[in-house]
This record gives structure tokens, C-alpha cells and sequence, in this order.
């Protein structure tokens, strides 16, 4: 088969919470009689073999990522990823499971993340009832960020909202504003809290808001927030070490724009998990997976990004 918009690599999360690649064929949608409805079928582009069959379950929640992913859980701890070729096969498939769950192709989740058990143990408190009241974003307000920030962390259903809130209402950037304000007026107590409030955001683990905060615009503040560790005497200079020590040597020529910024991303990226955040504890571990996963997919898109280009000048 010729589409490379179907094109696609079939993988599943393993206990050790890495992705696992189950092989590489192409995508479709249909009905199938003995899973009574529509499922998403991959045969394998080597011999035709089926590499996964899975219904397309109307209360499932589907994630979109990084244009070119989608992500599921298929039962407890069995969770799956198509990682598209090209993002027009993505958006066509997308559309195909948005059509089955009656949602709009413009979600990013098409159905709400939230633990059934948790939603129903919180659904009485008045103060998760609604979206979370982000503070506004001022300097003196930090304080009071910061504490929201991290008293979320302990409970799925308070995470999921205000991760809401800080996607609708741009908060990130306007953050980010005042961590360069902070910088230029030495406002150490100020900078100490918007490390805790940075840190306690990649905790959130929401492909949406690292999409932002990972943006060429944003991850430079975001890596400057996360030197004002309060509890080093002084700040560390990983910006200065992104931006002068750290050299990027081409084995190949590389003229894709696109693709260099890629890779750009993907290293700094990979350096705030290697090198910056500290070492997880094990309640913290699982808020780091996707993270972990943004940075697996995108060396995926990487190197079929490289194959794309190396086809394109043999051509």
C-alpha cells in the first residue's frame, strides 16, 4: 500500500513505562461484525498482518498529541499509540473517532480523563463543582499561585481542572511574563515561587500544556524558572549552558527548518527531565509520563522526519 497519510507505527506502554514498538502498516476504520462496531484495524506493511484490531469504544478517552499521535487506554494499564506518518492520516482518523463518540474534531480528549471513583467521591465538594479560580496574574500573587499549584497535585479530578484553567485562560504566558519581570527587578522570593508553580505545572503531565510551554517562544523562561530552586544557595545556569556550551554538530546536513527546531526541542526537553527536575519520588513518578512520552515521540518524528528528507534528495 502506497498512502503514507494511513502510514503508522503501532505502540503499547509496557510496566516499566516505556513505549514499546509493535511494528509499523497502515490504518483503517471499519466495522467489524464480531466486535460489533467501528474499530480502528493497523495490518502490517511487511506480510499484511493484523498488528492490532481495537473497537472504538464510545466512552474511551482518545488523546490527539503533537499533531501526529493518538493515545488510549484499551483496559487497566494497557495502554496504546498510533504514531501517524503525516498529520493529514492523524486528522482523518481522528475525525473517524470523534464521528463514533459524537465530539467535535477540535477537541484535544474526547472524553473527560478523570477516575470514575474520584469524580464520584468529589462531585459533592462545592470547591470542584466548577473550574478552578486561577488568581490573577500579578507579582504579588505568586504566593498564592504557588500553594494552588501544588495543593492540586494529590488529587486527579483538581489537576484536571486546573490544567483546564490555565489552557483557557493563557495563563502559562503571562507566567512566563512575570518570571522576566522578576529577573530584571531581582525579585528572589518572587522567582523562588515561580519555580514551585513551573514545576508543579510539568506535575499537571498534560500533552496541552507542554505543547506550550515546550514552544521556541517558551522553554527558555520556563528552563530559567526551573534554576530558582529555593532550596540551592544560588541559581543554577542551565540557559547559559543550552545557549553557549552546548553545540549542535550535523552528522548530515540538515535544511529543514522544521525539523532542526525538532530537534532542538526535543534535546532541551530531555535535558529539564535528565537534568533539572530532580530525581522523582515514587508518588511522583506517574506524573512525569507524559513527558517521558512527549520526548519519545518526538525522536519517532525525528527520524521519520530524516527519512522523509533522505527520500526527498535521492529523489
Amino acid at each position: 500500500m502506497s498512502d503514507t497519510r494511513r502510514r503508522v507505527k503501532v505502540y503499547t506502554l509496557n510496566e516499566d513505562r516505556q513505549w514499546d514498538d509493535r511494528g509499523t502498516g497502515h490504518v483503517s476504520s471499519t466495522y467489524v461484525e464480531e466486535l460489533k462496531g467501528m474499530s480502528l484495524l493497523v495490518r502490517a506493511e511487511s506480510d499484511g498482518s493484523l498488528l492490532l484490531e481495537s473497537k472504538i469504544n464510545p466512552n474511551t478517552a482518545y488523546q490527539k498529541q503533537q499533531d501526529t499521535l493518538i493515545v488510549w487506554s484499551e483496559a487497566e494499564n494497557y495502554d496504546l499509540a498510533l504514531s501517524f506518518q503525516e498529520k493529514a492520516g492523524c486528522d482523518e482518523i481522528w475525525e473517524k473517532i470523534c464521528q463514533v463518540q459524537g465530539k467535535d474534531p477540535s477537541v484535544e480528549v474526547t472524553q473527560d480523563l478523570i477516575d470514575e471513583s474520584e469524580e464520584e467521591r468529589f462531585e459533592e465538594m462545592p470547591e470542584t463543582s466548577h473550574l478552578i479560580d486561577l488568581p490573577t496574574c500579578e507579582l504579588n500573587k505568586l504566593e498564592e499561585i504557588a500553594d494552588l499549584v501544588t495543593s492540586v497535585l494529590s488529587s486527579p479530578i483538581r489537576r484536571e481542572k486546573l490544567a483546564l484553567a490555565l489552557e483557557n485562560e493563557g495563563y502559562i504566558k503571562k507566567l512566563l511574563q512575570l518570571f522576566q519581570a522578576c529577573e530584571n527587578l531581582e525579585n528572589t522570593e518572587g522567582l523562588h515561587h515561580l519555580y514551585e508553580i513551573i514545576r508543579g505545572i510539568l506535575f499537571l503531565n498534560k500533552a496541552t500544556l507542554f505543547e506550550v510551554m515546550f514552544s521556541d517562544e517558551c522553554i527558555m523562561d520556563v528552563v530559567g524558572c526551573l534554576e530558582y530552586d529555593p532550596s540551592l544557595a544560588q541559581p543554577k545556569r542551565h540557559r547559559e549552558f543550552l545557549t553557549k556550551t552546548a553545540k549542535f554538530k550535523e552528522v548530515i546536513p540538515i535544511t529543514d527548518s522544521e525539523l532542526r527546531q525538532k530537534i532542538h526541542q526535543t534535546y532541551r526537553v530531555q535535558y529539564i527531565q535528565d537534568i533539572i527536575l530532580p530525581t522523582p519520588s515514587v508518588f511522583e513518578e506517574n506524573f512525569l509520563s507524559t513527558l517521558t512520552s512527549f520526548i519519545f515521540f518526538n525522536k519517532v518524528e525525528i527520524v521519520s522526519m530524516l527519512q522523509v528528507s533522505k527520500l526527498r534528495c535521492s529523489s
